[in-house]
């Protein structure tokens, strides 16, 4: 899940960087979430979890390899409804070929959890760098990414991640609620040395009381939702930019968490998204829209050898299967500043802010 509902007030327990604690202060709150969970003391467990984390990664990498394979990124571009990978480079009959750059934000698609099912969290997303329990319901709340000039990850090479803690606070919402922000941050090392920097926060909330909300749960209509296929169009606005219309369907969020081996049931089971988190329908990808924004900003800015360098992001509203909703540019500075709005109607659900070169 990738949104934003709360206020923070917190007492630090390790600085994260100067990047990640100036997103926690600019998170506003967004929707209110009422689902059945454990009530336990606020501030001693959100103080004592992440003093815990940081006990347990306290000057640690965790350090993996993987070959970057084609399959995997050729898969990915049709998930994305991308026939062409980039201009000219034509994905749908066959894999790209060995060398072929991935566009910004590709790499999300590599490096996915691994172990067994017994490991995952009761949701059944991946607890690697997870809060300690009860903060078990994990919520991607923003980062940034940085790509270093004059270098790219390649079809065939084989690709180091480096990940690290960097940070693990209490928090409050504004109800009074206990969380934990996690601060990780992760750098992409191929041939070409360091190529990305990838830092990402995290919101664990409390666990919800499965007995509880499924008891509880509302009565859901017999009759099932009509999705069609997913769709990515253009539009010239008003102020002739380019607006980009989406909709994503149950099953093109299936295939990205499947290619993201990702088994975080609000993106695909109805049930558990339903009755025990509450939400209307199965939840879009925070890290899917990250990439759609970068997407937008490649095709529309990104010719004459004009490259993504740098890449802010934060979540503000959660976004579900069937919903419509547009990506447009808010403002450009310099020809070089980008702020790149996710929209639906009124509500802004991510903003994002684009350094190109």
């Amino acid at each position: 899940l990738f949104f934003q509902s709360w206020i923070w007030t917190s007492t630090p327990i390790a600085p994260a960087t100067a990047n990640m604690a100036s997103l926690a202060h600019q998170i506003r709150p967004a929707i209110s979430r009422c689902t059945p969970r454990s009530r336990r003391s606020i501030t001693t467990n959100a103080t004592d979890a992440a003093l815990k984390l940081l006990e347990t990664f306290a000057g640690k990498d965790v350090t993996r390899k993987q070959l970057f394979d084609s399959n995997q990124l050729q898969r990915l571009s049709l998930t994305l409804n991308r026939k062409e990978l980039h201009p000219g480079i034509d994905v749908s009959a066959e894999p790209p070929k060995q060398g072929t750059p991935l566009p910004p934000g590709y790499h999300l698609v590599y490096f996915t959890p691994t172990g067994v099912e017994s490991e995952l969290g009761m949701d059944g997303t991946d607890k690697t760098f997870n809060a300690p329990a009860p903060f078990t319901r994990r919520m991607w709340a923003g980062g940034k990414m940085q790509i270093v000039e004059g270098t790219t990850l390649k079809v065939g090479e084989e690709v180091e991640e480096r990940t690290r803690l960097v940070g693990a606070t209490p928090k409050k919402s504004r109800s009074g609620d206990e969380m934990v922000l996690v601060d990780v941050e992760k750098e992409f090392w191929g041939r070409d040395g360091l190529v990305v920097k990838d830092q990402r926060s995290w919101i664990f909330r409390p666990e919800v009381n499965v007995s509880l909300a499924a008891e509880t749960a509302p009565p859901r209509p017999n009759r099932q939702p009509s999705f069609g296929p997913s769709t990515i169009t253009n539009e010239k606005g008003s102020d002739g930019g380019v607006l980009r219309h989406l909709r994503w369907s149950p099953v093109g969020l299936f295939r990205f968490s499947a290619l993201t081996f990702n088994g975080h049931m609000i993106h695909y089971n109805e049930p558990w998204t339903k009755d025990i988190e509450r939400h209307p329908e199965v939840v879009v990808h925070g890290p899917l829209n990250l990439i759609n924004i970068l997407d937008y900003w490649r095709d529309v800015y990104g010719q004459h050898g004009r490259e993504v360098r740098q890449v802010g992001y934060r979540a503000m509203s959660p976004l579900y299967a069937g919903d419509e909703y547009t990506i447009r540019t808010a403002s450009v500075e310099d020809d070089k500043m980008y702020e790149v709005l996710v929209e639906k109607g009124s509500t802004v659900c991510m903003k994002g802010e684009i350094t190109g070169s």
